[in-house]
């Protein structure tokens, strides 16, 4: 299903992760209803050390939204990474 730019999953395991096209033309996983990148609540758990509850607060989520970002990490976790490490490449590039 496509809405204004969306692209709504066909993976239907994953209902509450839709896809919006980012700057560089690419679909990019982020939680419905938000804008928010999965790849942001996988840095702030990997890297920051967050919990599910302290992602919540700091993104005005429930702690079920994050642990369902979190699973979807977890069954996309090469793909993810992947992005995560082309981000820090051109904005280690960029400094």
């Amino acid at each position: 299903m496509k809405f204004a730019g969306l692209h709504k999953s066909d993976d239907r395991v994953f209902a509450e992760i839709t896809y919006v096209r980012g700057p560089n033309g690419e679909l990019v996983p982020v939680l419905c209803g938000t804008r928010l990148r999965v790849q942001t609540v996988v840095i702030a758990a990997q890297k920051w050390g967050f919990s599910p509850n302290q992602i919540a607060a700091e993104y005005d989520l429930s702690e079920a939204q994050v642990n369902d970002v979190l699973a979807f990490y977890a069954a996309h976790s090469q793909e993810i990474d992947a992005s995560i490490a082309a981000e820090q490449i051109i904005e280690a590039a960029n400094v």
